[in-house]
């Protein structure tokens, strides 16, 4: 891992000097300068991540510095110091972009944790960004299926509501996360945060201060205040993957933020506001997990108002070959080679495997032979072992194809219907209890 860049901006040599050797010995590179402009020209050459800048200096001052970074160099995280307890300059800086501000002298150990969080955030959040720019044209809505195209139509409609709450259902790789950024970028617009979080994928412990923030020294190593991703995605959509394994507490918080939009970060004593709409995922089937006692009843019902079915690959046998073609152009596109193609084998093949983890197995199918095989015409034999030894699926079914249409109808009256499933079932001339069977056959939530 390429060790964390620091520049210290500060015309306290000494101070300057034995801080560097200091951050040095944490495993960090370091280099300073002891003035406002050449630490602008330093920063130029060296490309730091991390600024760490005083905020009174003669000539150029700190406060003048970092307008200069916000304005150049604005990738760079920028923590202001000062010597004088001036509250008026913290708030300035903060406002300003600075991502925190430390008062002299302060611990040491303190400070190399905040580099090393303020670096991982950073991190992070470039991370984000690549995922945005290489995924924001993503495939999940390529293809002519009946099946495609009640989805686009779900997402005309619910893009013209203002629904505040959408629940995604649908197998791993389906694409939900391209279909909750579809959405957003539909209902809100490109000039407005779109933040994501699998609720999988974080302990219980921290993922209460990851979506609503926590004050300083709230946490074991929290030495500065951390933003919650409701307060980051304010006026735009807060995306949670995987809301079925959320925690039951968190569970909780969440419903209460949901329907009051009020959260309170942790270790702080009054609540915040924050206007964003909330788009849930889940490859479970949440009402089994509500009779489990695993998933709370009244949080379902509330999420669940405008549910989404997002079908799987195997059940859109016309996309599949549309799909690989469209990933056979963009990754050779990626690597400046020859786009693959696929002989009549292979076609067929494709037609025929179940695709277990749908859209995004095939998309790493054709990344893999890109880079394999690039500019061939692929044949079945130049396929991995582990798929070409599958059982091919059974082709449909009379009974499968008339759940499939049921399964549509029923999807498409509930979108018109604003989730309301009474007047589903009417506009669909059966009863409720009715409505209720075929959907927990169908495997509806």
């Amino acid at each position: 891992m390429t060790a964390t860049r620091v520049l210290i901006i500060d015309d306290e040599i000494k101070l300057a000097q034995s801080l560097a050797f200091t951050l040095r010995q944490a495993g960090m590179e370091c280099s300073e300068a002891h003035n406002g402009h050449i630490g602008c020209s330093q920063a130029k050459r060296e490309q730091p991540d991390i600024v760490l800048l005083d905020i009174r200096m003669p000539g150029m001052g700190g406060l003048e510095v970092l307008e200069w970074f916000q304005a150049e160099m604005p990738d760079v995280s920028v923590i202001m110091m000062s010597a004088f307890d001036d509250t008026k300059d913290a708030v300035t800086a903060i406002k300003m972009g600075a991502v925190d501000y430390l008062s002299k002298p302060f611990d040491v150990d303190e400070l190399i944790l905040l580099l090393e969080e303020t670096n991982a955030r950073r991190q992070l959040v470039a991370e984000i960004q690549y995922l945005r720019e290489r995924y924001s044209n993503d495939a999940t809505f390529i293809g002519n299926s009946p099946l495609i195209q009640n989805l686009r139509e779900q997402i005309d409609r619910l893009s013209e509501g203002n629904a505040k709450t959408l629940l995604l259902s649908g197998e791993t790789g389906v694409g939900k996360a391209v279909v909750a950024r579809e959405l957003h970028m539909r209902g809100s617009g490109k000039e407005v945060p779109f933040v994501e979080i699998n609720c999988a994928t974080l302990p219980e412990n921290q993922i209460e201060a990851e979506l609503f923030g926590a004050e300083r020294g709230a946490l074991p190593g929290l030495v500065s205040k951390r933003r919650g991703l409701v307060e980051i995605a304010n006026g735009g959509t807060l995306f949670l993957d995987e809301i079925g394994e959320m925690p039951l507490a968190i569970q909780a918080k969440l419903l209460t933020f949901i329907e009051t939009r009020a959260y309170r970060p942790v270790g702080m004593m009054r609540d915040h506001k924050s206007d964003v709409r909330i788009i849930a995922a889940t490859n479970r089937n949440l009402e089994e997990a509500v009779e489990e006692g695993c998933f709370r009843q009244d949080l379902f019902f509330r999420l669940n108002v405008m549910p989404i079915q997002i079908p799987p690959l195997r059940e859109r046998e016309l996309d599949i070959e549309l799909l690989a073609l469209h990933f056979a152009r963009r990754f050779a596109d990626e690597v400046a080679t020859p786009p693959i193609g696929f002989d009549k084998s292979t076609r067929s093949f494709f037609a025929s495997y179940r695709w277990p983890g749908n859209v995004r197995e095939l998309k790493n199918l054709i990344e893999r032979l890109t880079i394999l095989h690039p500019g061939q015409v692929i044949s079945i034999d130049q396929l991995p072992s582990e798929i070409r030894n599958v059982e091919p699926k059974v082709p449909l079914s009379i009974e499968d194809s008339m759940d499939n249409v049921e399964r549509n109808m029923i999807q498409d009256a509930l979108v018109k219907c604003r989730g309301k499933k009474g007047l589903a079932a009417e506009r669909l001339g059966i009863s409720r209890h009715a409505l209720k069977r075929r959907m927990q056959r169908l495997g509806l939530s």
